[in-house]
């Protein structure tokens, strides 16, 4: 059975336009977007046209890969009501955050705090499965726990019993952060425990970290997030078992983000979101740390491009 692969939901990083570039050269089975947050209404529509422009396109990004609307919240109610709103507007399926470890979202009650309630993980997932069409799937990603790890199985029942059709699982804790490694074997048991799919993240920074996980927890689908942006082509190579992408190819690619970034709606966040992809690519490319220590003093636009652009006529001079 071929390998599944999603592109994880990372708040501040993986946008619209990353998603268009992402699905452009990778055969990604589906992507999910950053969370749209939920609290005590039904969202306009706006906010899910802002968040996934997709939805414009019956939940396609241009290269035809399907995209997920991510709810956050912690109302099983209102939650719902937008789960339902979210597949109206064209979402395919709907997932809901209890991963997210960031110290605001926490705060309000959403995303990893949860963790600590299997009763309302319960709730949430329930109404939003009563409430949306059967046809659809509701889905979670979660993390191994908040302060430990001793509720990620039964965190992971209250999901399935309340009727997810699929639970992603980030192989840490709230407290782990990222740090690795990734604890791939409570994947395992959740896999083996449970009557619905498991898609295992964490740590897969290649094709073969892909292979050795699955191998490890027998999952036959992986979620890919910060390694998704640190090798570009790396859902290519984990499916089609392409060659990674050169830094030529890879400084290509930074260029022609910069030009469409710099011609969005975003564009006066260049600076900072691409010295956040820099920040990425250092793990896989050496050329890219060379560059980002250059790149990380400017704060204009002008000054970035004009780096890449002399980085990429230096590559061709070499």
């Amino acid at each position: 059975m071929k390998t599944r692969v999603i592109l994880a939901p990372m708040e501040g990083v993986v946008d619209a336009l990353m998603r268009d570039i992402l699905s452009s050269i990778n055969p990604y089975d589906l992507m999910v977007t950053e969370f749209i947050r939920v609290t005590d209404q039904i969202l306009p529509d706006k906010v899910f046209y802002r968040l996934c422009p997709e939805l414009h396109h019956q939940g396609f990004t241009p290269s035809g890969t399907p995209v997920r609307v991510q709810l956050l919240g912690q109302d099983p109610d209102y939650v719902a009501a937008n789960a339902v709103k979210a597949v109206e507007l064209g979402s395919h399926g709907v997932d809901i955050n209890f991963g997210c470890p960031a110290k605001m979202v926490n705060k309000s009650n959403g995303g990893a705090v949860l963790l600590q309630y299997p009763e309302q993980l319960y709730a949430i997932v329930k109404a939003m499965r009563d409430a949306v069409a059967p046809e659809q799937p509701v889905t979670a990603k979660i993390r191994l726990g908040f302060n430990d790890r001793s509720l990620y199985m039964e965190n992971a029942l209250a999901i399935a019993e309340a009727g997810a059709d699929e639970l992603a699982v980030h192989a840490r804790s709230k407290v782990d952060g990222y740090k690795p490694p990734a604890y791939w074997e409570y994947i395992t048991d959740l896999r083996q425990a449970l009557s619905i799919p498991v898609i295992a993240n964490g740590e897969i920074w290649s094709a073969d970290d892909a292979k050795r996980c699955q191998a490890i927890t027998g999952c036959h689908s992986v979620m890919i997030g910060r390694g998704a942006i640190s090798l570009p082509n790396l859902a290519a190579c984990i499916k089609n078992n392409d060659t990674p992408f050169d830094w030529q190819q890879t400084l290509d690619l930074m260029l022609s983000y910069s030009e469409r970034e710099l011609n969005g709606r975003k564009s006066c966040y260049y600076p900072s979101r691409v010295k956040q992809w820099f920040a990425y690519l250092n793990r896989q490319y050496a050329q890219a740390d060379t560059l980002f220590r250059q790149l990380r003093v400017f704060k204009e636009t002008d000054a970035i491009v004009t780096s890449l652009r002399a980085a990429k006529a230096e590559l061709a001079n070499d």
